[in-house]
């Protein structure tokens, strides 16, 4: 293993999200629950700034909210709302939740091959200001990135990754990330994760593939799509499961193309799909807007 790391950038100025929570609750759907929650955010004197609900069905169906709040001194007073949101949530709601700090970023590690596109589209974004995460490291099976990589301040680790036994290179992995990271991002990722490695870091871990799947699967599926003359190429960002690429999906998008676009455009169109696609994943995971529910999502997009 391989590290080339320089220094990362540190945010000097307020952000908007400075003193704003978010609250995600769900679970069994019965009357009183946005009055519940509301009266505890009211007791405390915070505003709510945006809420989103969504139930499956009114009637004992599966319920659920996000909610923004804006609340002085935050940091000192969250605790004792997350305190009374117990205490209330109790009283009869078959509920869980999840309070957590908007102005505390996400740490997410970015897992890379060779295909640079979505990997540096992510750097790109962060540095920018367009997703609030904390970038901790790059992992790479391959050094190519390492250089572009290093311009962004990020912590950059090549861990080879070869042949069909992966567990000395999960054993890194798992060093590497354990309590460095909340969640996984797997940049055009070009290994297959091991059961034991999903199950033991911890984390969700989000996935970006071309949409061809599983119609055109194994190598060359641009090719492949081109034979079968095409019109969409598109992308999936998802979670990973077990079940190889078969896990919840957040986000898809397709763009139109013709015969007479070579391979070469349908990947350099792909490769722009999957940017657009994985990018509000993230996003959108990294603001909780994403609730899992058995095997699909529930996305309050903004």
């Amino acid at each position: 293993m391989t590290v080339t790391q320089s220094a990362p950038a540190v945010r000097t100025q307020p952000g908007p999200t400075d003193n704003q929570a978010v609250l995600i609750v769900h679970g069994k759907d019965r009357t009183g629950i946005v009055a519940a929650i509301s009266a505890v955010l009211g007791k405390h004197d915070a505003n709510i700034v945006s809420l989103d609900q969504y139930s499956d069905n009114p009637h004992g169906g599966a319920f659920f909210q996000r909610t923004v709040f804006a609340l002085d001194h935050l940091k000192a007073r969250l605790p004792q709302v997350e305190l009374d949101l117990q205490a209330k949530l109790a009283e009869g709601f078959e509920l869980e939740y999840t309070l957590r700090d908007l102005s505390v970023p996400k740490r997410v590690a970015i897992f890379a091959s060779k295909d640079d596109h979505c990997l540096l589209d992510l750097l790109w974004r962060h540095r920018r200001g367009e997703l609030p995460i904390n970038v901790s490291m790059v992992i790479s099976n391959h050094p190519d990135t390492a250089n572009e990589v290093r311009f962004f301040g990020v912590p950059f680790f090549h861990v080879p990754s070869a042949g069909p036994d992966k567990s000395a290179a999960e054993a890194q992995h798992l060093q590497l990330l354990r309590g460095n990271v909340d969640f996984i991002v797997l940049a055009r990722y070009m290994q297959i994760l091991s059961g034991d490695f999903i199950g033991r870091v911890g984390v969700p871990i989000i996935n970006i593939h071309h949409s061809f799947l599983p119609s055109f699967i194994g190598a060359g599926p641009y090719a492949k799509a081109k034979q079968r003359g095409v019109k969409l190429v598109g992308a999936t960002a998802h979670y990973v499961t077990e079940d190889l690429d078969e896990g919840p999906i957040i986000e898809q998008d397709v763009i139109r193309v013709s015969h007479a676009d070579t391979v070469a455009d349908l990947q350099r169109r792909g490769a722009d799909v999957e940017r657009a696609v994985l990018s509000r994943a993230v996003r959108w995971h990294s603001e909780d807007r994403v609730i899992r529910h058995e095997n699909h999502t529930i996305v309050f997009a903004g």
